[in-house]
């Protein structure tokens, strides 16, 4: 994965985002809106086969927005994580009835 900067100020990054989609940009998108210091955050991609996501995010000032986006990936580890653990445990319990 390569990631281009586009944009940066000191509450808002513009990054591009090679070889990526909807799925990765849509679970990131919806993670960053739920920090309450972005203002805005929300990802585009021009083109469906060729095009790049761009991922845009803006802050309320009080955190810089690649902090923002640093803890918006820790966040959605941990939910992938949650999430196998789960997985796991309803397989095992499958497998047992």
């Amino acid at each position: 994965m390569k990631i281009k900067v586009l944009k940066k100020t000191s509450n808002e990054l513009k990054i591009e985002v090679e070889g990526e989609g909807h799925t990765l940009c849509n679970v990131l998108q919806k993670v960053l809106l739920e920090d309450e210091t972005i203002e805005t955050a929300g990802y585009h991609i021009q083109h469906p086969l060729i095009g790049n996501p761009i991922i845009y995010v803006h802050t309320k000032g009080k955190q810089k927005p690649e902090a923002t986006l640093r803890e918006a990936t820790k966040k959605m580890r941990g939910q992938c994580k949650e999430f196998r653990r789960s997985f796991e445990k309803a397989l095992k319990e499958w497998q047992g009835k």
